[in-house]
This record gives structure tokens, C-alpha cells and sequence, in this order.
């Protein structure tokens, strides 16, 4: 019974060990709603734009989570004024989200000087 009880604690303790420090870049929780647009990919990272009811939102992710580094996201609504996010961050820059409802929408993002773009979409 004490083995067994043993057992389960080091199973626990290995398991908490191993947790939110082992994430790779592709596993990181989507922080924006809705279902995925298009994903732009380019050599640090990945730029991800999402599409719920009227609203669009972007996220930039870094391919290694981990290091701070230099991180933008820029998603603009045609006929308006860009939402961005910029600065130095481990995972992410975002969500940044605008109001797209028969809108057109643009998104740039960029992690450590190399950025990436999407050009009009949703039109």
C-alpha cells in the first residue's frame, strides 16, 4: 500500500516537473477565439489571424517559446486604424483585435526583425 501510494506521488511530481516548461511553439494555447483564418510563416516565427462572428484577431508566435525576444502583431480593419501589440516577449505578441464585419483586414507580424504579412484578406 505504501509502495503503491509512493508510486502515484512520484508519477505527480514528474508530470509537474515535466509541465509548462516542455511547450513547444505549435502547442501554445490559441489566445485568440474563433476558428483559424490563415497562418503566415516565416524563419523566427509564425503570424495567426482567427475569425469570430464580426471580429478578427491576431497573434505572433515565436518558433522558440522561451527566450525573450522582439515581437510585433499589427491587424487592421480597412478604413480604419491599426490594433498592434509590440515589445519584448517569451512566447507571443497579441491578441490584437478589430472590428471586421464586411471589412477587409491586414496583419503583419514580426519576431526579432523578421516579419511576416498576410496583404487585404476577408474581402
Amino acid at each position: 500500500m505504501l509502495a503503491q501510494g509512493l508510486a502515484v506521488l512520484m508519477a505527480v511530481a514528474a508530470l509537474t516537473l515535466a509541465g509548462p516548461g516542455t511547450q513547444r511553439a505549435d502547442a501554445v494555447v490559441s489566445v485568440c477565439s474563433g476558428r483559424p483564418l490563415k497562418t503566415v510563416k516565416f524563419a523566427t516565427g509564425e503570424l495567426r489571424v482567427y475569425k469570430k462572428r464580426q471580429y478578427a484577431c491576431a497573434v505572433t508566435v515565436s518558433n522558440t517559446p522561451g527566450t525573450r525576444r522582439a515581437m510585433s502583431v499589427s491587424l487592421q480593419a480597412r478604413g480604419g486604424h491599426p490594433a498592434g501589440d509590440k515589445g519584448t516577449f517569451t512566447r507571443h505578441a497579441g491578441p490584437v483585435t478589430v472590428h471586421a464585419l464586411n471589412r477587409c483586414v491586414r496583419a503583419t507580424g514580426a519576431v526579432s526583425g523578421v516579419a511576416g504579412s498576410t496583404g487585404w484578406i476577408l474581402c
